[in-house]
């Protein structure tokens, strides 16, 4: 296949281009590399099945200088940072919800009809129920979360007026190598190297609020099963993840279980977030029975994969 991928520099989108290069397709890459690092697809830079273009989605000059004859497009590129959005909605808006549309529109002029969209689980705000299926209401609590909303409805606008064939990707939290030790997703790289620099876990709030966490192998499988599927299975949204909850106090416990080993640490509690999400758990019957989707990596053992490449792998090269 033909493969272009926007974000392919960051931490799920390099994971994804690495493996499609080794598969054999021919893999290009946009990256404004805002949030990506250029370290992350340092190893494919030289493979002849790779293209690295260095722009913004948001670029109208971009759209001349693509091949148009792509079999798919996964388009990850977006700002992902709750914080920031809350700062600087604006420009949150432009790249989540105008860069989108430059990529659907591109899709749609060309005739490109597998378009993987990377939607989140942070749409659907804290749960009103649980587990939480694809029909639970769209009710963000900040910016970047309401951006994603109009992105996802977007798509689904243009599957039922294009008939474009957009799948919506909703994965839950997922974590693993390359991941920034920064921001409003990334606990668990956080908790991890603050522990290993024999810092504590800082942890907002009480602790109790939870996620549902998937190693990137089960995020890579998510995506795979879904751009290798012959029919359109998220036409209306689909969600992925481990179908578990595990709060930011277990995921401090497991910090310093891993990688405390010999350190006297203890975490520390601050004051909560404003608009922090208190709840989100994946209902993946839906991704069970239309891709047979099941994950494969324990929580536990993510983490302790995690820590390993923190303590053996992570150079100068790596840090953002």
């Amino acid at each position: 296949m033909r493969i272009l991928i926007t974000g392919g520099a960051g931490f799920l989108g390099s994971h994804m281009a690495e493996k499609y290069v080794n598969e054999g397709h021919k893999v290009f890459v946009i990256d404004n590399l805002l949030n990506g690092n250029l370290n992350n697809i340092r190893t494919l830079l030289h493979r002849k099945n790779f293209k690295f273009i260095h722009a913004d989605i948001r670029e109208e000059e971009l759209y001349n200088k693509l091949p148009t004859d792509l079999d798919a497009i996964i388009h990850l590129a977006a700002q992902i940072h709750v914080d920031k959005s809350i700062v600087n909605p604006e420009e949150t808006f432009s790249i989540n919800v105008s860069g989108t549309m430059k990529i659907l529109e591109f899709a749609r002029m060309n005739d490109i009809s597998k378009i993987l969209f990377a939607s989140t689980s942070e749409i659907y705000g804290s749960a009103k129920y649980v587990p939480m299926d694809e029909n639970h209401p769209l009710a963000a609590q900040h910016p970047y979360g309401v951006s994603k909303i109009a992105a996802d409805r977007l798509c689904y606008t243009y599957n039922e007026t294009y008939n474009l064939g957009i799948d919506i990707v909703r994965c839950f939290n997922f974590f693993g190598p390359r991941q920034k030790d920064s921001g409003y997703g990334g606990v668990i790289a956080i908790f991890i190297n603050r522990v290993l620099q024999n810092k504590p876990p800082i942890i907002y709030g009480d602790g109790k609020q939870s996620r549902d966490y998937m190693y990137i192998e089960d995020v890579l499988e998510a995506y795979d099963k879904t751009l290798k599927s012959t029919s359109n299975p998220g036409k209306y949204g689909i969600n992925f993840g481990s179908g578990t909850e595990y709060s930011v106090n277990d995921i401090a416990e497991l910090a310093l279980k891993y990688a405390g080993v010999g350190r006297n640490l203890k975490a520390i509690h601050v004051d909560p977030r404003p608009t922090e999400v208190q709840r989100l758990f994946a209902d993946i019957s839906k991704a069970k029975s239309l891709l047979n989707f099941k994950p494969t990596i324990e929580f536990e053992k993510g983490i302790e994969l995690l820590v390993s490449w923190y303590q053996n792998y992570k150079s100068e090269l790596w840090v953002y």
